[in-house]
Order: structure tokens, then sequence, then C-alpha cells
């Protein structure tokens, strides 16, 4: 990336922010004091996010409409930014879909997007600032799952793109803590957003033990960032569930995750 300006202001980037946990981070870091630079591929959306973060007080956010999963991207953050002469200070990687339904039957094409987008672009923005984020004494916050700690048939490469992103995160953790930057990986449960809706869910599982609203996921993960935390995982239920497989055979969630999922990608629209 270029050279920083002498005059740039340090910004947060939070990408997938048109709407559900990222838009709920927006108002957090906003709240907060913090610029934003508002990243996701409806324009609208971004907007009325900006305006109503300007209604409440906060400085208007930059929105930059952007479809992730292509190629280049980065550099065109990177250049919204040099033109604004702003610098992250905090990455907020959040964009992410998931696709429900056996990986034989999806659409191939789909599911090597939800990498694109995921992964690949997860790992790129967690990268391409690392200076930036060392000069503002900063941090990236990643957005994963519970997912990424259990066996995911049903949805096999939603769960095992979040399983690189809790393995990805945690060792940037580690290896950036010297350079003065705090890595966090936030790992909600079931959150009532429109992502079910992308993914082909027809109702949220698990039930009131594991659901948590997107404010309460943004506000646990802010705070677990700014704590320097290495994983924060919103929800005494959702907790309970990451610890389940260090007690239970591995075959035994396999079997469960597939007796559910299978049976949800099953069940008639609007049951």
């Amino acid at each position: 990336m270029s050279a920083p300006s002498p005059t740039a202001r340090p910004v947060t980037i939070i990408t997938g922010a048109s709407a559900g946990i990222g838009a709920a981070l927006a108002h957090v870091f906003a709240r907060n004091g913090h610029d934003l630079l508002l990243v996701a591929r409806r324009e609208q959306k971004l907007c009325e996010l900006a305006d109503q973060i300007a209604a409440a007080g906060g400085r208007r956010p930059h929105v930059l409409a952007l479809d992730l999963t292509q190629p280049g991207t980065t550099q065109q953050i990177a250049d919204a930014l040099a033109r604004l002469a702003l610098e992250p200070q905090y990455v907020v990687n959040n964009a992410a879909f998931g696709l429900l339904g056996t990986a034989a039957d999806l659409d191939r094409a789909e599911q090597l997007a939800m990498i694109d987008l995921n992964v690949r672009a997860l790992v790129d923005l967690s990268l391409a600032f690392v200076d930036s984020l060392s000069r503002h004494r900063g941090g990236i916050l990643n957005v994963a799952s519970v997912a990424g700690f259990l066996p995911g048939p049903g949805m096999a490469v939603y769960y095992a793109s979040k399983a690189f992103v809790v393995s990805f995160s945690e060792s940037l953790h580690q290896e950036l803590a010297e350079r003065g930057i705090r890595v966090t990986t936030l790992c909600p449960g079931p959150v009532p957003t429109e992502f079910q809706a992308r993914a082909g869910i027809k109702r949220i599982p698990g039930g009131a033990l594991l659901k948590v609203s997107a404010e309460a996921v943004a506000a646990a993960g802010y705070a677990g960032l700014m704590d320097g935390r290495r994983v924060v995982v919103p929800g005494f239920g959702n907790k309970l569930v990451m610890l389940l497989p260090h007690i239970l055979p591995r075959g035994f969630f396999l079997r469960a995750v597939a007796r559910s999922q299978l049976s949800e990608a099953k069940r008639p629209k609007g049951s």
C-alpha cells in the first residue's frame, strides 16, 4: 500500500456494514468516537446507515460500495482512503455469507465466492494495513462464528471458512502483538439478521438459549477488541456449545449437525 500521509486521520474500516452485525458494529464504533469507512455492496443501505449515525450525533461515516468477492477491492479501499486523507486504525472484517445444503448439491461457483469473501478478502484486509494499524496502536476484529469450532455437514464450506478465520485470527493475535496491534476473533452464535435469508435458513436454530441480538454481539466484540482479548463468544449458551466438542465424540457432532441442518434444508418454504 502507499506511503502514509503526514496529515492522514485514523479511521475504522467495517466491511459488511449495510445490515445486521456490521451495522450494529458501525453504531458501536461511532458512539465511541471513531471515524468510519463503511464497505458493502449496497450503497443505499450504507448511506442510510451513515445518515442514522450522523443524526445520532456522530461524525458522518464515509461509504464505499464494493463487492469484496471481486479481485482488486483492497487496492480500491486503499485508493479511497488516500483520496480522503485517512489511514486505518482498526479493520473490522464482518462481511460473509453462508449457504444451507450439501456441498455436492449447492452451486459450486457460489461456494467459491463464499471462500473469496469469507476467507480471501478477510486475509487480504487483515494484512494490507499492518503498518498503519501499528502506527495507530489499533487492531483487527475478525467476525467468525461458533460454527468455526464445530463440524458442519449441511453447511460444509461455510463452517470450514469460519474455522479458517478462527485459526488465522488466533495466529495473528500472537504474531502482531509485538507490533502493538490487537487482533480479536468475534464468534457469535445464531443472530437474527439477513444472513439466514441469504443462506436459505428458514428458522434460527437453538432457540432462546443460543440467540443473541446483533447489538449485544457488536458491543461484546468492541469491548473485547479494546481489551485485547483473543476470542469473544457472546452468550452463555454459545460458550457451552464451544465446550461440548471437547467432551463428546466428534462423530456425535457430525451426526447431530447433519440431522439438524439437512432437515432444515428440506423444510418447505414458509414453515
